[in-house]
């Protein structure tokens, strides 16, 4: 099966930067559309941005549009989601996230995807 570990979360002023990371094992890494999720405490986990199994098509949400941008390495098994002009609102859980190995394009829902990493913390200070 598929097994995913995020890093790269931390603590960061508003305005700052954060590069999470995602990597993948125990599987077909390139065979898998990639996305980012993040959960903040009493909300619904929400679609931050995906990529395509050969990551030349990217989708966002439109509060991560302009600042976040998401990218693979299928060479080295990773995701990235590079956060920039981070504000308080981005606070929460970050997950990483990949499709069963038929699921093509982009996808923006939480049961587009199969398999889940730990999850990061992220908190943005104002």
């Amino acid at each position: 099966q598929v097994q995913l570990v995020e890093s790269g979360g931390g603590l960061v002023q508003a305005g700052g930067s954060l590069r999470l990371s995602c990597a993948a094992s125990g599987g077909t890494f390139s065979r898998s559309i990639m996305g980012w999720f993040r959960q903040a405490p009493g909300n619904e986990r929400e679609f931050v941005a995906g990529i395509s199994r050969n990551g030349i098509s990217t989708s966002y949400a439109d509060s991560a549009k302009g600042r976040f941008t998401i990218s693979r390495d299928n060479a080295k098994n990773t995701v990235v989601l590079e956060m920039n002009s981070l504000k308080p609102e981005d606070t929460a859980v970050y997950y990483c996230a990949a499709g069963r190995a038929w699921v093509t394009g982009v996808r923006t829902t939480p049961t587009d995807y199969a398999y889940w990493g730990q999850g990061t913390q992220v908190t943005v200070s104002s």
